[in-house]
Formats: C-alpha cells, sequence, structure tokens
C-alpha cells in the first residue's frame, strides 16, 4: 500500500508539471493585447487564440486529475495506511501479551515442579536417615523420633508440592491450549481480515484511479473537438479582407503620363492631326525613370530608386511658380477640337507641392514604420484616416455619455440636498457640476470637430469618385490627384475638365458646400441658459431667446439654429427647450 501510495504521488507530481508547463506554453503564446489595440483579427489569429483557451482548459483538466487524484487515491491510501498501522500494531500487541501470559503460566508449572521435585528428594533423604537410624543398634530412641518427624515433615510438603505441581500442570495446560486453539487463531483472523480490507481499498484506489481520469474525459472532449471547430472557423477570403480594408489607402492609381512631342524643331508646319507641346528646356522628366519611383513607391515589391537627380526631383523645396493658366497648353485632334494637357511646369509643380501640402504617407513602407501623427490624421490615407476619425467620434460620444450620466447624478444629488439640507450642502455639488458641464462642451466641440473632418474626408472620396467617372466617360486626359509619391495633395489645379481658356480654381472640399436655399426650418426653441458662441460655427444666444431649429441633433449634443436674422450656427442641446412641428420632415442632413 505504501508503494503504491509513492506511486500515486509521483503520477500526481507528473501531472501537476504537465499542467503548469500547458500554462506557461499559453501564457508564452498567447497574444498580449492593450485594451486599445486596434489590430485586425484575422480568423486565423482567432481560431489560434481559441486553441490557446482550449489547451488551458485541457491544463485545467489535468490540474483536476492531479486534485482528484491526490484527494481520493493518495490522501485516501495514507489514511488508511495509518490506520491499518495503528490495528496492525494492537493485534501484534495482543498477540505478544497471550505469548507472555503463556510463558508465565509455564514458569509458574515448572517452578512448582522443581520444587515438588526437590521436595521429593529432601523426603528421600529424610526416609534414608531415619531407616539408618531406626537400624542402628546405638542410635538412640530420641534421634530415632526425630528422624521419623523430620520423614513425616518431608512427606508432608512433598505432597503439597505435588499437588500444587498437578494443579500448575493442568492449568498451563489449558492456557496452552486455549493459546494455541483459540486466542492466536483469533488474533490470526483479525490480521487477516485486516489485510483483506487492505487488498479491497488498493482495489477500490485503483479505480479511483481510473476513475479520476475517466470523469475529465468528456471535458477534454470538448476541448479537443473546440480545437477542430477552431481550425474550421478559419477563413482565408474573410483574413484577406481584413487585410485589404486594414490597408486600404483611398488613394487613386497615377493618371496617364501626357505625351511629349520632341518633334516641333523638325516640323515646324502644324497640321490638324498634329499635336504639339510647346518645348520646355531644363524641365524635361525621364517617363521611365519616373513610373519606375512610382512604382517602387506603391508597391510592396517594387525597388528602390538609385538615381540622384529624381529624388532632388521628389524632394527639393518648390522653386517653380505656382500653377497658371498660361501653364496649360491645348493641342488639336482631327476633328478640331482641343484638349487641355499639362506641360512640363505645372508637373514639376505638382511635384513639388507634395512637399509644400499637407503631409501625407507616400507608400506602405512609411505606414508600417509609422509617421508624425497629427490630430486629424492627415498623415495617414484617406480610408485609414476615416477609420480613425469614426473610432474618435466613437470614444469621444461615450465620454460624453458618461460625463451626461454624471451631470444626471450630480443634478439628483443636488436636489435631493435641496430637499433635505441636513445630508449636505447643494453648493458644494456647483463646481463639480460647473466642470462636468464645461467636459460636456468641450467634448462636444471635440465632437463636432472631428465630424467636419470626417465630412471633409467622405467629400473627398465621393468628389474623386465622380471625377474619375467623368474622365472615364469623357476620355479625357488627366493627371489625378495621386503624384507618383503616393501623397495624396488637396490641390484640384492638377485636374482639368474645361477648354484652356477657363481657369480652374484650386477648391478644398474640406469647405463646407453651400446651398442656394436655406434649410427649412422644423421647429424652434427657446433658451434656457445664456451660450456665448465664441467657437467658430456655433450661434450666441440669450436666456429667453426664441432660435428655429434647421437640424436636430444627431448625438453629438449639438443642434442647428437659425435666427430671425438669418444668422444659423450650433448650440448645445442642453442649453435649449426643442419644440419639434409635427408635419415636419425631419432634419436635412449637413455635410
Amino acid at each position: 500500500m505504501e508503494k503504491y501510495a509513492k506511486f500515486v504521488k509521483e503520477r500526481i507530481e507528473i501531472e501537476q508539471n504537465y499542467a503548469k508547463q500547458l500554462r506557461n506554453l499559453v501564457k508564452k503564446y498567447c497574444p498580449k493585447r492593450s485594451p486599445k489595440d486596434e489590430e485586425p483579427r484575422f480568423t486565423s489569429c482567432i481560431a489560434f487564440f481559441n486553441i490557446l483557451n482550449e489547451l488551458n482548459d485541457y491544463a485545467g483538466q489535468r490540474e483536476v486529475v492531479a486534485e482528484e487524484m491526490g484527494h481520493r487515491v493518495y490522501g485516501e491510501l495514507m489514511r488508511y495506511s495509518h490506520d491499518l498501522k495503528t490495528e496492525r500494531k494492537m493485534h501484534l500487541q495482543e498477540g505478544r501479551k497471550a505469548q507472555q501470559y503463556l510463558d508465565m503460566c509455564w514458569k509458574q508449572m515448572d517452578n512448582s515442579k522443581k520444587k515438588f521435585e526437590r521436595e521429593c528428594r529432601e523426603a528421600e533423604k529424610a526416609q534414608q536417615s531415619y531407616e539408618r537410624l531406626d537400624n542402628d543398634t546405638n542410635a538412640t530412641k530420641a534421634d530415632v523420633e526425630k528422624a521419623k518427624q523430620q520423614l513425616n515433615l518431608r512427606t508432608h510438603m512433598a505432597d503439597e508440592n505435588k499437588n500444587e505441581y498437578a494443579a500448575q500442570l493442568q492449568n498451563f495446560n489449558g492456557e496452552q491450549h486455549k493459546h494455541y486453539y483459540i486466542v492466536i487463531p483469533q488474533i490470526y483472523k483479525q490480521l487477516q481480515e485486516m489485510d483483506e480490507r487492505r487488498t479491497i481499498k488498493l482495489s477500490e484506489c485503483y479505480k479511483g484511479f481510473a476513475d479520476s481520469e475517466r470523469k475529465v474525459i468528456p471535458i477534454i472532449s470538448k476541448c479537443l473537438e473546440g480545437m477542430i471547430l477552431a481550425a474550421k472557423s478559419v477563413d482565408e477570403h474573410r483574413d484577406s479582407q481584413l487585410v485589404i480594408d486594414c490597408f486600404k489607402s483611398g488613394f487613386e492609381p497615377p493618371g496617364d503620363f501626357p505625351f511629349e512631342d520632341y518633334s516641333q524643331n523638325i516640323y515646324r508646319t502644324i497640321s490638324d492631326g498634329t499635336i504639339s507641346t510647346p518645348k520646355q528646356e531644363g524641365m524635361r522628366i525621364d517617363t521611365k525613370t519616373t513610373v519606375g519611383k512610382s512604382k517602387g513607391k506603391l508597391w510592396l515589391f517594387g525597388k528602390k530608386p538609385k538615381l540622384a537627380g529624381l529624388s532632388s526631383l521628389f524632394f527639393s523645396p518648390p522653386q517653380s511658380p505656382p500653377l497658371t493658366p498660361t501653364s496649360l497648353y491645348t493641342s488639336s485632334t482631327p476633328n478640331g477640337s482641343q484638349y487641355p494637357i499639362f506641360s512640363i511646369e505645372p508637373v514639376h509643380y505638382c511635384m513639388s507641392d507634395i512637399k509644400t501640402g499637407k503631409p501625407r504617407i507616400p507608400s506602405f513602407r512609411s505606414l508600417k514604420r509609422g509617421g508624425p501623427a497629427l490630430e486629424d490624421f492627415s498623415h495617414l490615407p484617406p480610408e485609414q484616416r476615416r477609420k480613425k476619425l469614426q473610432q474618435r467620434i466613437d470614444e469621444l460620444n461615450r465620454e460624453l455619455q458618461k460625463e451626461t450620466d454624471q451631470k444626471d447624478a450630480l443634478i439628483k444629488m443636488k436636489d435631493v440636498y435641496e430637499k433635505n439640507p441636513q445630508m449636505g450642502d447643494p453648493s458644494s455639488l456647483q463646481p463639480k457640476l460647473t466642470e462636468t458641464m464645461s467636459n460636456m462642451d468641450r467634448l462636444r466641440m471635440e465632437i463636432h470637430k472631428n465630424e467636419a473632418w470626417l465630412s471633409e474626408v467622405e467629400g473627398k472620396v465621393a468628389a474623386r469618385s465622380d471625377r474619375r467617372h467623368s474622365s472615364d466617360i469623357n476620355h479625357l486626359v488627366t493627371q489625378g490627384r495621386e503624384s507618383p509619391e503616393g501623397s495624396y495633395t488637396d490641390d484640384a489645379s492638377q485636374e482639368v475638365r474645361g477648354p484652356p481658356q477657363q481657369h480652374v480654381q484650386p477648391s478644398e472640399f474640406d469647405d463646407e458646400f453651400e446651398d442656394d436655399d436655406p434649410l427649412p426650418a422644423i421647429g424652434h426653441c427657446k433658451a434656457i441658459y445664456p451660450f456665448d458662441g465664441h467657437n467658430e460655427g456655433t450661434l450666441a444666444m440669450k436666456e429667453g431667446e426664441i432660435l428655429y431649429i434647421i437640424e436636430e441633433d444627431k448625438g453629438d449634443g449639438w443642434t442647428r439654429a437659425r435666427r430671425h436674422n438669418g444668422e444659423e450656427g450650433y448650440v448645445p442641446t442642453s442649453y435649449i427647450d426643442v419644440t419639434l412641428e409635427k408635419n415636419s420632415k425631419g432634419a436635412v442632413t449637413y455635410i
């Protein structure tokens, strides 16, 4: 039993070490992400994470096995082994006591036997002495009487010792029979029963050892099934789409390069079918080199150009004049129509404008390395910028909701204090309430500002799609808004659709679209609190002033309103009491 208990103990240590190593393995490979980590969750990564979770559960089941073995098998074995040792010691003690009692009886019988033997010898000596004196004629009568008395005494003592010896012998024989036929068999029987119980307990422990393993088999099977389901959940198409969504820039591919006619000096006569472009000395760009540069920046597998002259072209400070209508030239087509093309000077201007324009990520390499983070995320491509702005707006809305809840709680607490002054001073909550209101105004302004940036990005994407569609229909040769560097530029003057005599003014899509007709009023409101309206886009109002509502609150805490004189702007929704018209069709979304 002790040997098997040692075996179980070692098996428990193996299970515990195995579970510990499994947990360490899971901890080593488990992804360590902060709550703000926004790395896309690929199905293969999710599956591996689920497998790690299942393996962690599997390690927990190994710990359950070790705990069950330790409690049900090893602990029971040690307890029962201690009880058996105590019982065995008791039975052996009883056997020793029986043997000691039998030895004591034998000693008493042996002593009485020796005493009887000694008295018999003394009686024989007394008889011989009496017979010798009785036959001796010279012996006196007194001597003979004395020898006779001595003989009678010794004979009487010998008889007494004989009786005692017989009694002791009879008693010893009885105890010996009882010892060998009753006491010792009973002790052996108890030892046998004890050993049989030990054997039964070992059998139960063997079974419990197996049951400890068998009880966790269903859960282990579920863990393995979970691993199989995790493996089946891997979707390669979804992972590919996540990669696309993660690195989608929103840039347009570079436009076609214009035709550069170098035959002007050879053929001075220009016919209807001739395409001509005024020669620009010193501003010539190698088309192959430029295309190679563009590819090297736009594609992950492109080669980095080694020409120093091209690098100075893309990264030197701008020295060319701004784009003007005179830098646009026309070329005739066989049907007499004219279309605008770029000369080398506008191209150089566009390249230089990349350096001075808003910083953008020029390639996927710089996107991976990371660059200077701007507040409006203008350093990111349009699509990534839109995602970041949307995430920031969601975070600001959550913070605004927390501040709103806190403000409501403070107002309720203030009302309680006003009704029950003994509970607290209502004025003590005013600083906290003022701070909360200030935070809410700040968050609303941040939300409004980020929504403006988001509208700018969405407007630019929609405008580029319209221009690309129009360019495909009219087959115009446009440069596009994608520079060879891969940077995004807000200068719309690089795209020309009209005749050359029309000057294309650069436009910024972050400006708000101006409507010819004012938005209809959908209700009215009354100012509950005064609002200074110092920030751009807001409307100042006095307490009790009546304003028209032209756009409802979209969840950012701001409502668009208009005065009677036509002045419009945003006011805090919590500062006004809004009344909407029943027949109103709803607010017009302002982008």
